[in-house]
């Protein structure tokens, strides 16, 4: 809290006696009006549900389909030789790029969006679910086999339980690129969400609605990675003796 004071009253010196005009740089005062005139008027929780419904649906594609991706490529030889090097050098490419060929597919239109924050997401998911998954002590695949462990039984009785830590760090990843890959999108294709609300604000010069979203954004990320991830990775780290139950 006290960091948190700090920061506010530095940025309140800042706008009022820094060396750029204040529209440039409202103070937190501005940004709170900003705020309330966004609640009052309907604007900002309509962003907000906008954007969460696509984040969410996308995200869910893409943690499934990671998540399998990423263990076949780690159980599998042949498809890590075909496959490997094209998720590493596809994740490496930035989300906005995968906008301009969604718009040809898809058009401008919800799937478009799905389509940026899948893929711009679902690589780092594949990655960090390999990484797990390779990780996981060949001693328990031998012992699970002579137990009579085959096929889908050994992927969800031992492979998959043994490596959820690294898999939901893969998650959390995952996530925060499903957030650059929704506002890339909805910056440069007016569609509702949060990023219309940023790009309306750069359009009137209103700097101070756009760092009200930037705070809107700030507190969604950190409310669910506190809420759902850091909950979802206690509960595991305590469930493999990794953290003692509070």
């Amino acid at each position: 809290m006290i960091a948190l004071a700090v920061l506010i009253v530095g940025w309140a010196c800042l706008s009022r006696f820094g060396p750029w005009p204040s529209y440039l740089l409202p103070g937190p005062r501005g940004v709170v009006h900003s705020l309330w005139d966004g609640l009052r008027d309907g604007s900002l929780p309509r962003a907000v549900l906008t954007s969460l419904h696509r984040l969410f649906t996308g995200y869910a594609i893409s943690a499934f389909a990671g998540i399998v991706l990423g263990m076949l490529m780690a159980r599998l030889a042949w498809l890590k030789a075909a496959l490997g090097p094209l998720v590493v050098g596809l994740q490496a490419l930035p989300s906005i790029c995968w906008l301009p060929l969604a718009l040809l597919w898809f058009g401008l239109s919800e799937k478009a969006i799905l389509f940026v924050v899948v893929m711009g997401s679902m690589l780092a998911i594949t990655i960090g679910t390999e990484g797990a998954v390779r990780a996981v002590p060949p001693l328990y695949v031998r012992a699970a086999r002579t137990m009579g462990a085959r096929r889908l039984r050994l992927y969800t009785r031992v492979i998959l339980p043994a490596s959820l830590p690294g898999i939901v760090t893969g998650l959390k990843l995952g996530w925060t690129f499903a957030w650059r890959s929704l506002m890339a999108g909805e910056l440069l294709y007016i569609s509702g969400g949060l990023g219309q609300l940023l790009t309306l604000g750069r359009e009137l010069n209103d700097m101070a609605r756009v760092m009200a979203v930037m705070v809107v954004i700030v507190a969604l990320g950190v409310t669910f990675e506190r809420l759902l991830f850091g909950t979802l990775e206690r509960h595991v780290r305590e469930r493999w003796g990794y953290d003692t139950p509070s």
